[in-house]
């Protein structure tokens, strides 16, 4: 009933549910309080307002959001209070009493300071804005950007300015149950008298020094700054906060480019949550702006998304435009018709080639190049399980098994994913399995977030898991080494010290405009945090018992560390599937929809070199006889196969394949500049020439 509950108010957890309904009863109570009239009850129904509605704000509640969609917003919460209050000392006969008349021009006074209070807060944040934000482009050097104001004026300013009439709040009370106005008085003053504080202490930060360039003032010094560094191949980006992982699987491959770099994006949400990178990125909101910036010199623009703001680039001439994507597999998106836009898509292997022609979409093959997946080269191939010489899996050994089940999609459709209909299946028998197996497991971040009974599932899965874990540490066949595991625990508080300095050693910025000017990344310590986050996964592993069961959730470690330390897989279709096809290792793909063995193959390229489940998940045999015994692992040539048919071959590497790519059509580009440029010689001088004559 509460899991319900929690649903429909759309809140986090029960404790904030728990707020919810407390602030929400709390108002009526004052009303009753104040109609008694009780000046305790009044009190008290008052505090718990106060307390459940800033620990919502707090924890930034959707239902908070919600409230001021219907006329109950922060502001409408306070003045409600307070006119409960004045109501309260007119039942209590102190209508003709000071501290009334006092209690009502505080409250008039007070509101009165929110329109300046409110202004400056806005103009401070538009002038701040600039029209750019970027992270690697020393702008510092070239403009004047002031330091923002102290974070606590600006931050969560409308909650402070109207908690300062706490103080009269409290002090009118007061003088209502002393029956004396000094309280009230002196409530009243520190109210007013913090409020205009607070007012005047914005106003320098609207005039002079403190204020930024204007806009064109800006831009002026990105172009300039774009001169001087001359950008060749850009990837462009433009999304929703959920989609920033599709820019950020990319900049790896960025950074490593023989070409220089640039990253453009068009949302600031996407650079606020964008991983840290050494390749110069600017933040481009306005179309406008994007199309007046000057990248004369950039001659290859990638794409990683199909999406409509991508035309504001797609527009320029001089660039050869290119649809890389964000990963590939058989979905419908991998072969989206808007990507015969482009001059060129890339693709990973044959398998991405065949696709669209077969899908026949408008995509021309001579339009097609296939790469490779530079992402792909952390995950390591495939060595096998420790073998027996008596033939099988050596004693003791216990193969780990990961399951990482794709989430519901946004159609809802049941064949999506394998958590709904056959999650629970697939881990009970692995969790079954004689002889045993580790599992481990990794939803998807979006899981539940389309489909409850997504959620629901997910949450049962990892009751399993948990409950099988918690199993197994008592086992006597399973013994951990509790030497090893406390010295890789110290190891990762060690390591995480060590990050939490250099990741929070440059302080948080003020704002957007300090961060677009203070935000040129210090190589040697990008350098160190990628090191110790290697150390930090390799110490995680170390951190537990190699049989211990375990759920993996959040960034990190990462899915492919994942795949790395795992023998199989068990998975649905998606990129995830391909990119494990890449360590060569054993893996199972469950059929939800239930379209059949055959049928499933012929749709879907990624599995026919898998185990296919049903929902039942009956033949997880299959793949488990395969991870213990070489000998039984029958779809092992095939697994090599499909791996060069949907990746490419190993050699070279794809990082080299994708350098290459991108200088060719670099040549392209310039090839079909230089032509422009000379037949507008040509034509000016036929021009020049008939005009003489």
């Amino acid at each position: 009933m509460i899991s319900t509950a929690i649903r429909v108010a759309r809140v986090g957890s029960a404790a904030e549910l728990a707020a919810a309904v407390l602030m929400l009863a709390g108002f009526p109570a004052i009303m009753v309080a104040a109609l008694i009239p009780s000046v305790p009850a009044f009190a008290a129904a008052t505090a718990v307002t106060y307390l459940a509605d800033h620990y919502l704000h707090r924890q930034g509640s959707y239902l908070i959001n919600r409230l001021s969609k219907v006329r109950a917003g922060l502001s409408i919460r306070f003045l409600i209070r307070q006119l409960l209050l004045i109501l309260l000392l007119a039942r209590l006969d102190l209508s003709n009493n000071l501290i009334f008349y006092g209690a009502t021009a505080c409250f008039i006074a007070f509101y009165g300071l929110q329109a300046p209070h409110g202004a400056l807060v806005t103009l401070i944040r538009n002038r701040r804005r600039l029209p750019v934000a970027t992270r690697n482009v020393d702008l510092a050097s070239r403009i004047r950007i002031p330091d923002a104001p102290p974070l606590g004026l600006l931050n969560r300013s409308a909650e402070k300015m109207l908690h300062l009439d706490l103080a009269a709040v409290v002090g009118i009370l007061v003088a209502a149950a002393m029956d004396s106005a000094l309280p009230g008085f002196i409530g009243i003053g520190v109210t007013i008298v913090l409020g205009s504080l607070y007012v005047l202490a914005l106003m320098p930060y609207v005039r002079g020094k403190k204020v930024p360039p204007n806009a064109d003032k800006v831009l002026a010094k990105v172009d300039e700054w774009l001169r001087d560094y001359q950008p060749e191949t850009v990837l462009y980006f433009s999304g929703s906060k959920d989609s920033v992982y599709q820019v950020n699987m990319w900049l790896e491959t960025m950074e490593q480019l023989d070409s220089r770099p640039l990253i453009i994006l068009r949302e600031r949400v996407i650079l606020q949550n964008l991983a840290p990178t050494t390749v110069p990125v600017i933040c481009v909101p306005g179309g406008v702006h994007l199309m007046n910036m000057d990248l004369s010199t950039v001659r290859v623009a990638l794409y990683a998304a199909n999406v409509g703001k991508n035309i504001h680039l797609l527009r320029v001439p001089t660039m050869k435009h290119v649809f890389i994507g964000h990963g590939d597999s058989d979905k419908l998106a991998s072969v989206n018709p808007f990507s015969k836009a482009y001059d060129e898509v890339w693709v990973a292997g044959r398998a991405g080639r065949d696709r669209y022609a077969i899908a026949d979409v408008g995509v021309r093959d001579e339009d097609i190049v296939e790469v490779g997946r530079p992402q792909l080269a952390p995950i390591q191939n495939g060595q096998g399980v420790p073998e027996d010489p008596r033939g099988g899996a050596a004693d003791g050994y216990c193969p780990t098994v990961l399951y990482a089940p794709t989430w519901e999609g946004w159609d809802g459709n049941p064949g999506n994913t394998s958590l709904m209909l056959a999650g629970e299946n697939i881990v009970k028998k692995l969790l079954k399995a004689d002889p045993p197996v580790r599992v481990l497991y990794k939803p998807h971040p979006f899981t539940g977030t389309v489909l409850p009974k997504a959620g629901a599932a997910h949450q049962k899965v990892t009751a399993l898991i948990e409950k099988a874990a918690a199993e197994r540490a008592t086992d006597p066949r399973f013994q951990a080494d509790a030497t090893a595991s406390a010295a890789a625990k110290a190891e990762l508080a060690r390591i995480e010290a060590r990050l939490a300095v250099l990741v929070g050693s440059g302080g948080e910025k003020g704002d957007e405009a300090e961060a677009t000017r203070d935000g040129v990344v210090d190589v040697a310590k990008h350098e160190e945090i990628a090191r110790l986050r290697g150390e930090w996964n390799d110490a995680y592993w170390r951190a537990f018992p190699v049989w211990e069961h375990r759920v993996v959730t959040g960034a990190e470690p990462r899915l492919y560390d994942c795949f790395n330390v795992s023998d199989a897989m068990v998975s649905d279709i998606s990129s995830v599937v391909s990119d494990f096809i890449a360590s060569g290792k054993p893996y199972a793909v469950t059929d939800s929809a239930e379209l059949g063995v055959e049928e499933f193959k012929r749709q879907n390229t990624a599995v026919r070199a898998a185990t296919i489940l049903s929902n039942k998940a009956t033949e997880l045999g299959e793949l488990l006889d395969a991870v213990r015994d070489p000998a039984a692992d029958l779809l092992a040539e095939d697994r090599v196969e499909l791996k060069q048919y949907l990746l490419g071959p190993d050699e070279p590497t794809s990082i080299e394949q994708f350098n290459t790519a991108v200088a060719n059509l670099a040549i392209k580009a310039e090839a079909r500049n230089v032509g422009q440029e000379s037949r507008a010689a040509a034509s000016a001088a036929e021009a020049e020439a008939t005009t003489k004559a």
